[in-house]
């Protein structure tokens, strides 16, 4: 690779033993991936602070690095393990929350910002169009490339740690044009309304497109941010998708001709919707319900408080959101509401990085996230209802979902 010396420096051990080992990790992977030179780079958002994933081998690599190093730029963390503020009264498991609340300490020592949250987006860290960014997490990861049109490749929390250490990527894959184009053309022939449509639409491309980008065409009403939010994290659950476009919606797609050449195509109508659906189509009694995979919107609270105010659950009810949207929530009086109506705001964390939710014997979840609804099977064995908001809230007061 070709090196400024600068970078050569950091290489050398001239910065301080950690910066020289982040920077050989970047220097590895741009070798492994035929990257010619670095990037310079003002914005990372940093997976694998979960102490579920990232262990005590984790845990000790970010605290000696710590010791040694600081963030060199705008460094937020995404979701940790438990409610930083509230994770006694939730129940979580007391050695593996004072092993969560040590490795975050040690990320906050090197100048991370506590986000604690998969939507950075909705938390103050939106980076510009066409500016080289280092991010984590699947749903973000989409999101920024895809919605924002920043670009940066899938980090994993070392290589994460090494880019806000340095302030360096090396330039391969989607920080790269020519990479950024669509291989998939799916044409959307269904109206698409709720977050749930979007969350479907995501997950049967990205059973189709994998690792690579799909292309949507045919959308006739413009999505949310709430829309592009669950799309964001189904298509990088039932594939792993980093980067898809939308025509005429996001910012590099003003037409299907300016990214995308000759391609597979696919539709997208009611049998298709129905194929994602059946997958996920429990009914009988309820357990639990999940909102906020990825993490609310204010927009989002706000609808779950007007839907169950004056009412009271039957099923344990979770509200995943960031600390920061929560402020938002506690002013406006959404979280006084819902919590009479017996329903927990969750900070901080969602059930995919929490600890084991076993303990609790839950046997089925429902939820309006696609993300969720493929990952709680194989993690806590039970079986998923993907389904509206709304009917996530009725099946909550009447504890039994029959559809």
């Amino acid at each position: 690779m070709n090196l400024t010396d600068e970078e050569k420096r950091m290489l050398d051990g001239e910065y301080g033993e950690t910066v020289g080992k982040c920077m050989k990790i970047l220097v590895a992977l741009g070798e492994i991936y035929g990257a010619e030179k670095m990037i310079e780079i003002h914005n990372v958002h940093s997976p694998g602070v979960s102490y579920r994933v990232a262990g005590d081998a984790g845990l000790n690599y970010v605290k000696e690095a710590s010791e040694q190093a600081c963030f060199k730029v705008l460094t937020t963390l995404n979701t940790i393990g438990i409610d930083s503020e509230n994770w006694e009264k939730v129940g979580f498991p007391s050695e593996f929350s004072k092993k969560q609340l040590e490795l975050s300490a040690a990320y906050l020592k090197m100048g991370a910002i506590a986000t604690n949250t998969c939507t950075p987006y909705l938390a103050g860290n939106i980076p510009l169009a066409g500016e080289h960014v280092a991010w984590g997490e699947s749903s973000a990861i989409a999101f920024v490339n895809s919605v924002i049109g920043a670009r940066t490749n899938r980090e994993g929390g070392p290589s994460a740690l090494a880019a806000a250490v340095t302030g360096r990527v090396p330039a391969y894959g989607y920080h790269l044009t020519e990479n950024r184009r669509g291989k998939y053309l799916i044409r959307v022939e269904t109206d698409l309304e709720s977050d749930r449509d979007y969350a479907v639409l995501g997950y049967y491309a990205g059973q189709i497109a994998g690792k690579e980008v799909p292309v949507f065409e045919g959308i006739k009403k413009r999505p949310s941010l709430e829309n592009l939010k669950a799309l964001s994290a189904a298509v990088a659950s039932s594939g792993a998708v980093a980067l898809y476009h939308i025509i005429g919606v996001t910012p590099e797609a003003p037409t299907t001709e300016t990214v995308i050449g000759k391609v597979e195509t696919f539709k997208f109508g009611p049998e298709e919707y129905r194929q994602v659906t059946d997958k996920f189509n429990y009914r009988g009694e309820v357990d639990f319900v999940v909102f906020g995979c990825p993490h609310t919107s204010i927009q989002e609270i706000r609808k779950i408080a007007a839907l169950l105010d004056g009412k009271k659950v039957k099923s344990d009810v979770w509200v995943c959101t960031s600390r920061q949207v929560k402020h938002l929530a506690d002013k406006m009086g959404y979280t006084n509401v819902i919590a009479k109506a017996g329903v927990e705001i969750i900070c901080d964390t969602c059930p995919v990085l929490c600890p084991t939710l076993v303990d609790r014997g839950y046997r089925n979840l429902l939820t309006n996230s696609g993300k969720l609804a493929h990952y709680a099977p194989g993690l806590w064995n039970v079986q998923t209802g993907l389904i509206e908001m709304e009917d996530c809230i009725k099946a909550a007061l009447q504890g039994r979902w029959e559809g």
